[in-house]
């Protein structure tokens, strides 16, 4: 069998993820593109996601790009987990509103990294600015018995 390109690895670790992946997939997430170190997902904000400001409630956005930041950093088949995240709210999602989250890699080296995602709706305004830091832990993203 032919060794993969870091492209189709990184397209084969989203797929094994996404299938196991039951909170973003019933939050309605899609993956539209992956690679080596980055990811891009969307999810549309429905009515259940509404808060009582008439907004979307900051957890759905911080889950978009919580699990954005997942797929960028486990594009090596190395598994990875969050260190620590935080993120700005810059502007309110609405109900309707399709969200992208662009995640890029800045940073990643021995067992650690850094991930910085954007969160924009579909008119290109950023509504929030995430941080994720990895952590390489045992195992295969692709082979998941192998890290338990």
């Amino acid at each position: 069998m032919s060794e993969l390109s870091p492209q189709q690895l990184a397209e084969a670790c989203a797929e094994a993820m996404y299938s196991r992946d039951m909170a973003s997939q019933n939050l309605g997430m899609k993956i539209e593109s992956v690679g080596p170190g980055r990811a891009v997902l969307s999810m549309k904000i429905t009515d259940e996601m509404i808060q009582g400001h008439d907004s979307c409630h900051g957890g759905y956005i911080f889950t978009l790009a919580d699990s954005t930041f997942a797929f960028a950093c486990n594009t090596y088949d190395e598994a990875t987990v969050a260190s620590g995240c935080s993120i700005e709210y810059l502007a309110p999602g609405k109900s309707g509103d399709l969200l992208t989250a662009i995640g890029e890699e800045r940073s990643r080296s021995g067992r650690t990294g850094v991930y910085d995602i954007t969160v924009q709706n579909q008119h290109g305004k950023t509504v929030a600015l995430f941080r994720g830091k990895s952590y390489k832990v045992r195992g295969s993203v692709r082979r998941l018995e192998e890290t338990a």
